[in-house]
């Protein structure tokens, strides 16, 4: 009777801490806790460098919304703007690298090179989010195959644990992140398809090997 009662005040007692320590948190602390919960999710186990990501706290934004150009913002106006970080986007046929920024909205993500709308894509309509178990920064955004897309994104981000979670949770699409092994598939548009192989260098690069394929080391 003694171990029963010994039990059932310790299982109490841990209740009412952990109901103090919930209870004590700010808004700010529960946010970053539940984007953790996701990335461990997603990555955990399966890309180089979630570890050392673990004590590195997300920021809200990389970039505030009055960074943006004025005309970028009046056209996505209406919009509630959720996040903003600047990448490198890669070419689909050349692979050649270009400076852009990934806005994040409450319903779309949109690819913004300036004062220009490059790419929009709704939530609604992602196929799917890949990364490489590798410790690059390199996401590829899998789009449906229609008229509105240009084909899949291929971006390098420098957060890349942070991106990707904000972007599955604000398109509740946890379950479409991919992390795979050596290679990967992306469409290029009007039915092709091209391939990324990821491998280990000497130093980090991405460039287009003789074959044609996108190589990232």
């Amino acid at each position: 009777f003694l171990m029963q009662t010994s039990e059932m005040l310790r299982k109490i007692c841990i209740r009412n801490l952990v109901r103090k320590y919930c209870r004590g948190l700010t808004a700010e602390r529960k946010v970053q806790l539940q984007q953790k919960v996701v990335t461990s999710a997603v990555f955990s186990g399966k890309k180089e460098g979630y570890l050392q990501s673990l004590s590195q706290p997300f920021l809200e934004t990389r970039l505030k919304e009055n960074d943006l150009n004025p005309k970028v913002l009046q056209l996505i106006r209406g919009e509630n703007i959720k996040y903003v970080t600047p990448v490198i986007k890669y070419d689909r046929n050349g692979f050649k690298a270009r400076e852009r920024l990934l806005v994040l909205t409450q319903s779309s993500a949109y690819v913004v090179e300036v004062a220009k709308i490059k790419q929009k894509i709704e939530y609604s309509t992602l196929k799917g989010i890949s990364t490489s178990n590798l410790s690059d920064g390199i996401v590829v955004i899998h789009v449906p195959e229609d008229n509105k897309q240009k084909g899949d994104v291929i971006l390098q981000c420098e957060h890349i644990f942070e991106t990707v979670t904000k972007l599955c949770m604000l398109a509740n699409k946890q379950s479409l992140v991919k992390v795979v092994k050596g290679s990967l598939r992306f469409r290029v548009g009007s039915g092709k398809e091209g391939t990324m192989v990821f491998t280990v260098g000497p130093e980090p690069q991405v460039f287009k090997d003789k074959t044609g394929q996108l190589t990232v080391v």
